[in-house]
């Protein structure tokens, strides 16, 4: 039988044109067009692996693409997990041409993650030019948002999650390739209070200072913070008044909040949800527009992950990341996640990202191994 890691080892030139490929759609969360040209090329791609592809149109961002195979086969399907989007708007290629240098590939959207899906599908072909496609449900879910927070996909997200039995989250590896096993909870809360104008010469008494009450309830949540416990409540963005003479009448701030367990994500979320005004008269409002919980260490799936990794002859390595990704979604929801499935590299949001050319067989090796092996009763 083939060693899975050999066959992609030579399957890495196919690898490398695949992702330049892929690097070259450029797709900015809010280019809906550019975004929409990509997902219609995998959606092409992904029928000609005899994927049953569905694609579901959306009016305010990209087009979100779904592919099955196997879908009536039995047991719970494994869910590749990627998004099309990058952070870089168009004209960025032309800025910073992809180049191959100390066997790196340097792209803007390289490592986030046209890398990742390039692993995916890579894994996808090459157990079908193996011979070894297991006979189960595999999906995998394009999704077009992820990086303004996926406020329109993530609906979809957990209902094709919420059927699986392994979400594998194609974004990067961490620097030394390890999977992120381990994700902080990431919430944003608004803060809005409403006082009272007046004069601040003539009749200060008469006004309710928002600005006061604001730095009043900022002190408060300051309070928060448990650093020891991996927990950390930031006011980043602040403002408030209409002008120097009049006492402010509203003020608001922008606080962003990060746990490393779902008890720590709900008390913090409790804490920040009873906020109550401290001036009399001042009123204080607070809302949660966007809100990923914790991925939480499952030993069940590293045990397992490690036990693939064995067989198979892989190195496997495991981190944490303070940042979140679409796998927060799904771990929070208590569906089994592996995240950092995708390629080592760098520069995230940067303008050195990075791929590690070398890491690509590997990763898709590993994916490989998973899809044949991860037993979902475990």
């Amino acid at each position: 039988m083939t060693d899975l890691l050999e066959y992609f080892q030579s399957q890495k030139s196919t690898m490398l044109a695949l992702m330049d490929q892929l690097v070259k759609f450029e797709t900015f969360t809010s280019e809906k067009e550019n975004v929409d040209r990509m997902a219609a090329h995998l959606a092409r791609q992904l029928a000609e692996l005899g994927a049953e592809v569905q694609t579901h149109d959306h009016e305010l961002v990209g087009n979100h693409v779904l592919a099955r195979w196997n879908p009536g086969a039995e047991g719970k399907p494994l869910l590749f997990l990627t998004h099309s989007d990058t952070v870089w708007p168009s004209g960025t290629l032309e800025e910073r041409p992809p180049r191959i240098e100390s066997g790196k590939y340097y792209g803007p959207g390289a490592v986030d993650m046209k890398g990742g899906i390039t692993v995916a599908l890579s894994a996808m072909q090459g157990l079908q030019a193996l011979g070894r496609l297991p006979k189960r449900p595999i999906y995998f879910l394009l999704t077009s948002d992820e990086e303004i927070g996926s406020p329109h996909s993530e609906e979809l997200i957990l209902d094709v999650a919420s059927q699986c039995g392994l979400v594998l989250v194609m974004e990067p590896a961490l620097p030394d390739e390890s999977f992120k096993t381990a994700r902080k909870g990431v919430g944003t809360y608004t803060i809005r209070v409403k006082g009272l104008p007046a004069h601040a010469g003539n009749a200060p008494e008469q006004g309710i200072n928002a600005v006061v009450e604001l730095a009043r309830q900022i002190l408060v949540i300051d309070s928060f913070n448990d650093l020891r416990r991996g927990t950390s409540v930031s006011v980043d963005l602040c403002e408030g008044g209409i002008a120097v003479n009049v006492i402010a009448p509203h003020a608001s701030a922008q606080v962003d909040v990060r746990t490393v367990t779902n008890a720590a994500w709900e008390e913090t979320r409790r804490k920040m949800m009873s906020l109550q005004p401290q001036m009399p008269g001042a009123e204080v409002q607070v809302l949660n527009p966007s809100a990923r919980g914790p991925l939480e260490r499952s030993e069940r799936v590293v045990s397992q992950v490690r036990q693939i990794a064995q067989n198979h002859g892989l190195t496997f390595r495991e981190g944490s990341s303070g940042g979140g990704s679409d796998g927060n979604l799904t771990a929070a929801a208590g569906i089994p996640t592996l995240d950092g499935c995708g390629p080592q590299g760098d520069g995230l949001h940067a303008l050195h990202e990075y791929v590690v050319i070398d890491s690509l067989p590997r990763r898709a090796a590993f994916m490989a191994a998973i899809l044949c092996d991860w037993d979902c009763e475990l």
